[in-house]
């Protein structure tokens, strides 16, 4: 596997995900480089509106709304074969 379709690795050992942007949508990919990990859209570098995660097997894990960074509304977490599993309300109170 070639090096640019892993995670890119700090120094300080952080790893980011590889990325790219398309019509707006943040892209992040798992380390095989094929399978997405996340996909949302970012605003002033903050994740913001409606973001999905995945598993490196294509199914969906969760899935959340953002207002600026900060999680907001119902979250879905689903099992994995994609179903609904838990729902969380992350509003402020």
């Amino acid at each position: 596997m070639k090096n640019e379709k892993c995670d890119v690795v700090h120094p300080n050992g952080v790893k980011e995900k590889q990325l790219e942007v398309i019509d707006g949508y943040t892209i992040k990919y798992h380390a095989n480089g094929k399978t997405m990990w996340s996909k949302g859209k970012i605003v002033d570098e903050q994740p913001d509106g409606y973001w999905e995660w995945y598993r490196a097997d294509g199914t969906i894990k969760r899935s959340g709304y953002f207002e600026m960074g900060d999680p907001v509304g119902e979250w879905i977490t689903y099992d994995s074969k994609g179903e609904k599993y838990k729902v969380t309300n992350r509003d402020k109170k």
